[in-house]
Formats: structure tokens, C-alpha cells, sequence
């Protein structure tokens, strides 16, 4: 329990200048929490390790975090969860989004419940708040993209899984 909150800790301070792209802005910091709530309180989910590293989630990509920073605090196996589900910011976006298509089925069974939860959050945002500025079809296709990759990890949670199919039957 130590490590989770330090973690939130953590988290909390990596994004705390960071807000969501809904209308309303939101705070960052709740979409990490509410990976970890989905996969303790909806997939339950009990490794402390993926509870870690899915409230670490993007503070790699999305922030001034180093591997290395994650290591000292955290651990090995807890960064390389994080790096596994951690796209390269250097990249241009379709080509990030086509890795994730493609690495989902090759990544490790941490990492995948933690792409999972990030992807049944993401789709519940969009449906209720999406991001300021996208259209419909934006939305559809951002839909349409979360479903080629967790399609590409199916069956490492069946429950989160049939979360996930009914987050996708909300696509606008």
C-alpha cells in the first residue's frame, strides 16, 4: 500500500501542471487514477506491480520523468511495465499508433492490462467528455484505432475485456 500511494504521490507531481483535453480541462492526474481504479475495482486486480505502473503510466511519455527516475523509485520490473505501454513522443503520431497495433500482442501480461485499462478510460472520456475540438469523426476513429489494439491483446482479462466492449458500444 506504501508504494501505490507513493506512487499517486509521484504521478500527482509528474502531471500536476497537466490537464485533460476534455472541455472542462480537467486535471490529469485523474486519468491515471482511474486506470488503477479500473483494474482494482472493476478487473480486480490485485498486483500491486500493475496498480504501479498503470498510475505511472504516461508520466514518461508526458512528462520530464526518466527511466531512470522510475527505477530509483520503483524498481526495474515496475519501469519496464511502464516503458512496455510507453509510446516514443519522437515519433509522428500515426506512426506511434501503428506500433501500438502492432506490439500489443508482444508485450508482457502487466503491460497489457495496464494498455487495457488505458484504453477503457480513454473510450468512457471521449464518450462523455470528449476533447475539446474533435469531431465525431475523430472521435469514431480513435474508437475504431483502441479496438485494433486491444484486439490484438484479447484474452489476458476477460472481464475488462467485455468493459472494454461495452465502453466501444458508446462510440459516438
Amino acid at each position: 500500500m506504501n508504494r501505490l500511494v507513493s506512487a499517486l504521490a509521484f504521478a500527482a507531481h509528474k502531471h500536476r501542471d497537466q490537464r485533460r483535453k476534455d472541455a472542462v480541462a480537467s486535471p490529469y492526474i485523474n486519468h491515471p487514477i482511474a486506470l488503477a481504479n479500473v483494474l482494482a475495482n472493476e478487473g480486480d486486480i490485485d498486483d500491486e506491480r500493475v496498480l504501479i505502473a498503470a498510475i505511472l503510466h504516461d508520466t514518461l511519455e508526458d512528462t520530464e520523468t526518466s527511466e531512470q527516475e522510475i527505477i530509483r523509485e520503483f524498481g526495474q520490473e515496475i519501469a519496464s511495465i511502464v516503458l512496455e505501454v510507453t509510446d516514443d513522443p519522437l515519433l509522428p503520431t500515426a506512426e506511434r499508433k501503428r506500433l501500438q497495433v502492432e506490439h500489443a500482442g508482444k508485450i508482457s501480461r502487466q503491460a497489457k492490462l495496464v494498455k487495457l485499462a488505458d484504453k477503457i478510460c480513454n473510450l468512457r472520456d471521449i464518450a462523455s467528455s470528449p476533447p475539446a475540438g474533435w469531431s465525431v469523426a475523430r472521435q469514431r476513429a480513435y474508437f475504431d484505432w483502441a479496438k485494433s489494439v486491444i484486439d490484438g491483446l484479447r484474452g489476458v482479462h476477460p472481464v475488462l475485456e467485455e468493459i472494454f466492449d461495452e465502453a466501444l458500444r458508446h462510440r459516438p
